[in-house]
């Protein structure tokens, strides 16, 4: 299959899918808070229900704020969650539909209509927060740096130690920077088109 049936270039298209990975080593180089600021107001466009935005992102940089995240990783994410530059925790807002009236002009009664129920809230805010989260993934690859993107960890005690108020829930921890040493697993299989899509 070329490339030629997208509008996107090969670089880009190399840069953001095909020779991307998930990183485990870094560099020691900073990432800095306008890579970051750049890269959400590149991702906030991205589509999601009703145009709900319930992603939340906490930067942790400090190395207090390291020592109280690892504690809560498995042990084959912490190494590389110390050593790594940044690293960004992934959550949702189960409030977002507070927002819905001036994110959803076109229907302001969404927020009443279709969230009104807790856990009708909480499904909606886990889709449409792992759709966002794909998109800041996709957004870091674009500023040139790698991600390394976890989901083994405590849930509840991440919650509990960043967020505590019980309105958020973690979905990913995230390593970010330029990519280390060894920084690669072998790229793993993919499946086949016809494996994965079907027209009827």
């Amino acid at each position: 299959m070329t490339t030629d049936a997208l509008v996107l270039d090969a670089a880009a298209q190399d840069l953001l899918f095909r020779e991307a990975r998930t990183a485990n080593t870094f560099t020691d180089e900073p990432v800095a808070e306008e890579q970051v600021q750049a890269i959400y107001d590149l991702v906030k466009y991205g589509p999601t229900a009703f145009n709900q935005q319930p992603l939340r992102v906490v930067l942790v940089r400090s190395a207090e704020g390291r020592e109280r995240l690892v504690q809560h990783l498995s042990d084959g994410n912490k190494a590389k969650t110390a050593a790594a530059p940044l690293v960004a925790i992934l959550a949702v807002d189960n409030e977002f539909h507070e927002e819905l009236p001036a994110q959803f002009p076109a229907f302001p009664q969404a927020k009443d209509v279709f969230f009104s129920e807790r856990p009708v809230r909480e499904g909606s805010a886990r889709l449409n927060g792992a759709l966002q989260a794909g998109y800041f993934i996709i957004g870091v690859r674009a500023a040139g740096l790698a991600a390394g993107p976890m989901t083994g960890f405590d849930a509840e005690g991440i919650n509990k130690e960043f967020f505590g108020n019980g309105e958020h829930s973690v979905l990913a921890v995230v390593n970010i920077g330029k990519p280390g040493e060894d920084a690669w697993y072998p790229r793993s299989p993919r499946l086949a088109y016809d494996d994965v899509v079907t027209t009827v």
